[in-house]
């Protein structure tokens, strides 16, 4: 009995020791960290790569990237100050799939929103500049094709999907790309680039990382369900029968009011005028008194 409260006394003054409470903290981290890589969610990390694919990314990065991102991935500031690339990591693979698999990147030049553009790499090596930016830190993933398609859905299910994401589409994204998808001109030189037609694929990845002047949709704002339901809605559009005639790109109102006062009200106005042209007149000559 005295040895066993020998060796209580000592285990009761260790823990009150000034170490002791270091230690815990620590162990608490390692067991944190240990329990988050084990149960992270897939889009939190990337997909599995190997070390040979990565290392060809690296290479790929050094030669077209990293003039403006940096070797490392760092990003690059001017001698003004100005941002000539940002850091790359953290913003996943599903950020370089949709900038490099749209040929937004390499960037041809500087501006306000950068246009979509013929594709420079193939589609291995956009997997491996994706795996090695990846590599530097945690980030969105690449989806999977089930994350955005509604094939699996039963018909009321998918009709359900299209209505919701009508809803999700007018509330958050009309502003900028237009009540049907169609894109429009933006403040300082920008634009909202049209989204009809474009694959469900790069619709995904855009809300996931909100590229260029759109902001970041992530899981916390819209969940992958929602996400999906836009691009159910947005494919439903393809389909959908123009109810108003020639709908004009699908502009919106004001396009529509301006197309009606300049071309109607104008060619009605024209053939007024023309009408009072050549309106026949009497050659009589007046009898006098």
């Amino acid at each position: 009995m005295r040895l066993l409260n020998r060796s209580a006394g000592r285990l009761s003054r260790h823990r009150r020791g000034p170490l002791a409470g270091l230690a815990v903290v620590l162990l608490g981290l390692l067991m944190t960290g240990g329990l988050y890589t084990v149960f992270s969610p897939a889009q939190a990390g990337s997909a599995a790569a190997s070390e040979e694919q990565i290392a060809q990314g690296r290479e790929l990065f050094l030669v077209s990237c990293a003039f403006c991102h940096g070797q490392n991935g760092e990003g690059i500031r001017t001698q003004n100050g100005n941002q000539l690339g940002p850091s790359l990591v953290g913003v996943g693979a599903a950020a370089v799939d949709f900038q490099v698999g749209t040929g937004r990147m390499p960037m041809a030049r500087p501006g306000a929103q950068v246009p979509r553009k013929p594709q420079t790499f193939n589609d291995d090596e956009i997997a491996a500049l994706a795996a090695y930016v990846a590599s530097l830190g945690p980030g969105p993933a690449i989806p999977d094709e089930s994350d955005y398609s509604v094939d699996g859905l039963s018909d009321e299910e998918r009709q359900q999907a299209i209505t919701n994401g009508g809803q999700i589409f007018l509330t958050n994204c009309t502003a900028c790309h237009n009540f049907e998808g169609s894109g429009g001109a933006m403040p300082r030189g920008g634009f909202a680039p049209q989204i009809r037609g474009v694959e469900p694929r790069y619709i995904y990845e855009a809300l996931l990382t909100g590229p260029q002047n759109m902001p970041n949709f992530s899981n916390g704002n819209l969940s992958p369900d929602e996400k999906r339901d836009v691009i159910a809605y947005l494919a439903s559009l393809e389909d959908m029968p123009n109810y108003g005639g020639f709908g004009l790109g699908g502009l919106g109102p004001v396009a529509e009011g301006l197309a009606a006062w300049v071309l109607g009200i104008g060619s009605l106005i024209g053939v007024a005028v023309w009408i009072a042209a050549h309106t026949t007149r009497s050659t009589k000559k007046k009898v006098e008194a």
